[in-house]
């Protein structure tokens, strides 16, 4: 087997381990909500923290990558947003959902460990550029679109306070907090202690295999139930038009090998959670998203490897 398709089956086996914890009764539901908790919340950023620190970000063109990836994230979200509303006949709002889902990489509880395991540190240094912009520009997109297909819908929203919400949530995101904290960190020029660099790096290696582990056992409680056919759409969407995308752009902007086969990789990542909560947030798509989540995930074992393998061929 070759070393590429073990660590993919690795990555996807420890969420399957997740999820048949949970299917078996093993484990409740609610200790993916605590593990999830605790990963998101404590162990990734401070992952996020020591890669803001040690990382070496030279040679790695920021503004390329950025406009490699949110390419392909605009062309996904408007191809899931048209199908949603033209094909499936629903409103708007539904369509932003369409369009988050089929756009929102799990870059985080997935994307990190994934990263880590296919392209060691440096990759994952890389991985961090884009989540360093990911979450604020996608959930600034999905409140514009909201206010934009609401006003239409029913005189529309509070923008001013959806935009304050914002704000308060990403000031307390624990994962921006990681990755500024870990800028000004590296911007003193001072060393972590060794006692500090001891706790960073004992809560920071467990933080990809707990996040797989929680991820899995997560996806039990959501299950399929309703529009299977617009999420198998958005799915197939998700894990194919998405990071085709990205790999026309990664070439046609001349990315150096590596951020352009993170890039891809990143882009085939299926959906995580944060469709389903943008979806619960705004009233509208719950089954859609939580449906459309499920199915990519277990395709997804198939389609990374896919692209992975495109990645290599085409950037060597």
């Amino acid at each position: 087997m070759s070393p590429l398709i073990e660590t993919v089956l690795f990555v996807f086996g420890l969420v399957a381990l997740g999820y048949l914890a949970g299917l078996t009764g093993y484990l409740k539901t609610e200790v993916g909500d605590a593990l999830s908790a605790f990963a998101v919340g404590v162990a990734l950023p401070l992952l996020l923290f020591r890669t803001m620190v040690n990382a070496d970000f030279h040679g790695t063109a920021p503004w390329a990558l950025w406009a490699t990836y949110f390419t392909a994230v605009i062309v996904a979200w408007t191809a899931g947003h048209l199908t949603i509303t033209r094909i499936f006949g629903r409103d708007g709002q539904a369509g932003v959902v369409g369009g988050v889902a089929t756009s929102f990489s799990n870059l985080v509880l997935l994307g990190a460990p994934f990263m880590l395991g296919v392209f060691g540190p440096q990759g994952f240094e890389i991985l961090s550029l884009i989540i360093a912009v990911h979450l604020p520009t996608m959930l600034m997109a999905s409140i514009i679109l909201f206010e934009v297909f609401g006003r239409r819908k029913n005189g529309g929203v509070h923008l001013s306070a959806m935009i304050r919400d914002f704000l308060r949530k990403i000031g307390a995101n624990p994962l921006v907090i990681g990755i500024v904290c870990g800028w000004l960190w590296r911007a003193t020029g001072i060393a972590l202690p060794n006692l500090a660099e001891h706790f960073v790096d004992a809560l920071a290696d467990i933080a990809a295999p707990l996040a797989l582990f929680a991820m899995g056992l997560g996806l039990r409680k959501f299950g399929i139930s309703g529009h299977v056919a617009p999420a198998v759409v958005l799915s197939f969407m998700k894990l194919f038009l998405m990071p085709a995308v990205a790999l026309g752009m990664a070439w046609l902007l001349g990315l150096p090998p590596l951020p352009a086969k993170v890039a891809v990789a990143a882009a085939a990542l299926p959906s995580g959670v944060n469709s389903y909560l943008i979806a619960t947030q705004f009233g509208t798509g719950q089954a859609l998203a939580s449906n459309q989540m499920t199915i990519a995930t277990a395709f997804a074992v198939v389609s990374t490897a896919f692209w992975l393998a495109v990645g290599q061929a085409v950037f060597g």
